[in-house]
Order: C-alpha cells, then structure tokens, then sequence
C-alpha cells in the first residue's frame, strides 16, 4: 500500500488502463495503512498533516514509481487553503477527502 497526496496519470505503468476510485473513511484509512506502507507524499507539511490524521508517521518522501495493474494507493485529497509553513494539522475550514485508488 502507498499513501500519496495527488494522483497523476504519469503513475500508470500503462496509459491504458481502468482504474476505480473509492471514497473511504478516515476510519478506514487508518486501517488500511495498519499492516504498513510506503509514503509518497511530495510535501513536507501535507505528511504532517497526514500523520496526524492517520495516527501514524507518514515521511516527506519524492520519488518515481509507477502503478501496475492490480496495484492500490490511499490518496489523501487536500481541499482548503495553501497550508501554511510547518502546518501539523488542518487549518480551520480545509479537509481531506480519503480514497483508495486501484489500477484494475
């Protein structure tokens, strides 16, 4: 399982491809990355963020990977305002919408 704050179609192994997006709860994010996962999530202060939503320590970490058929990611959506520098936690009026994505 990796954990991801964006999702681009630059992660597919293969353009063509379907994949299924399902919108989950914070609860059940939490424990999907129970068992362990790799963070690849691009912004220091969105890993904070994440860490103190999923209850566990999710790293800055930017690298290249791609995505192969039968693969799945947990993609925490941000919406709100830019988080401010050394932001640990969702400033007032934003959220993260949590969804399981899987290449099929």
């Amino acid at each position: 399982m990796r954990v991801a704050n964006a999702f681009s179609l630059g992660m597919l192994e293969s353009l063509t491809s379907t994949i299924k997006v399902k919108e989950v709860t914070l609860e059940e994010a939490r424990g999907l990355v129970k068992a362990g996962f790799e963070s690849i999530v691009g912004h220091a202060n969105t890993a904070a963020v994440f860490s103190e939503q999923l209850g566990v320590e999710v790293v800055m970490n930017r690298i290249s990977f791609s995505l192969a058929k039968g693969d799945q990611m947990l993609v925490g959506q941000y919406k709100g305002p830019r988080l401010p520098e050394g932001a640990t936690c969702l400033p007032e009026g934003s959220s993260i919408a949590w969804c399981t994505l899987t290449v099929v």
